[in-house]
């Protein structure tokens, strides 16, 4: 309450947004939680619930507002949601950089397959500049999350290009993640079509679980064919459409908040903390998250 308080006081007169945030959504639809997650916005109430410290207690890290802490949080939540995170499950992780889950997961006892792109294309994408790239397995328990012994067993890893997943991957997994990672494929539709082939990797019954990023400013102008593309609320509604036709399914809550850091759009030079939505080229931008059923 104290921390809700302080960050009111903060932000009581909120930055301007370069277009505004949208308003919220007409049929009422209550904030999201991280207790009950579904395909979903970060916002701040989800920060000051108990399973938001406890999931950065599991990554190593001190409780931020801060939406990329979120995206690991979410994941980590909505798989424990659906039951993923026990001994004898089988996961595989796109893009996977130097973040924490596969050490998590492997602390729970599961068996996980880490991919990353390609050293040589990772460097010419600028990903082993900024030290997000993963170059070998040790990386991914930099932060003696699981021991080493269960680490090395139950953690494999590989090269691989999201824009093409290994065909003997397919319908071997019980759950396949991703954190803010395709976004950077080249296109919305390079991005649409990576989720949908991820699904195609999980067994009957699995769990898909993505962030990326969301455009709060605009469901019709977009950033598209880039480096980094802005996904609207369209895009995730003709996912949905698509999915359901392969036999999955997926279930949304659009609103944005409306506390003090939902409100506050930051702008370059961007803030090392207390960062919800930030300003890209015209656009407000979020994570967002996506939790797809395979049936």
């Amino acid at each position: 309450m104290l921390k809700s308080l302080l960050w009111k006081l903060r932000y009581r007169s909120p930055v301007s947004a370069p277009l505004p945030v949208p308003a919220q959504p007409e049929d009422d639809t209550p904030e999201p939680t991280l207790w009950a997650p579904v395909s979903q916005a970060c916002t701040q109430a989800q920060m000051e619930e108990p399973h938001y410290s406890y999931w950065c207690g599991q990554i190593r890290e001190l409780p931020r507002m801060h939406r990329k802490q979120w995206e690991f949080c979410y994941i980590l939540q909505a798989l424990k949601t659906h039951g993923m995170l026990v001994p004898g499950k089988r996961a595989l992780g796109f893009g996977v950089g130097l973040e924490p889950l596969a050490a998590v997961f492997a602390k729970n006892g599961v068996s996980v397959l880490a991919t990353d792109l390609e050293p040589e294309e990772a460097k010419q994408a600028g990903w082993v500049k900024t030290a997000q790239h993963a170059h070998n397995k040790a990386s991914l328990n930099d932060r003696a999350i699981c021991d080493p012994e269960t680490f090395d067993k139950l953690v494999d890893f590989r090269f691989m290009d999201m824009n093409a997943i290994d065909a003997d991957l397919e319908g071997q997994y019980d759950f396949v993640w991703s954190a803010c990672a395709f976004e950077h494929l080249g296109s919305i539709m390079h991005g649409l079509e990576f989720v949908i082939n991820s699904v195609k990797c999980l067994k009957p019954g699995g769990i898909a679980v993505h962030t990326t990023e969301f455009n709060c400013s605009s469901d019709a102008d977009t950033l598209d064919n880039a480096s980094t593309v802005l996904f609207r609320k369209r895009d995730f509604l003709l996912l949905q459409r698509r999915l359901k036709l392969m036999g999955a399914e997926m279930e949304f809550n659009f609103n944005l908040g409306q506390q003090p850091l939902d409100l506050h759009i930051d702008t370059p030079p961007y803030s090392v903390d207390d960062h919800l939505k930030l300003q890209i080229q015209r656009w407000a931008v979020t994570s967002f998250g996506l939790i797809v059923r395979k049936l």
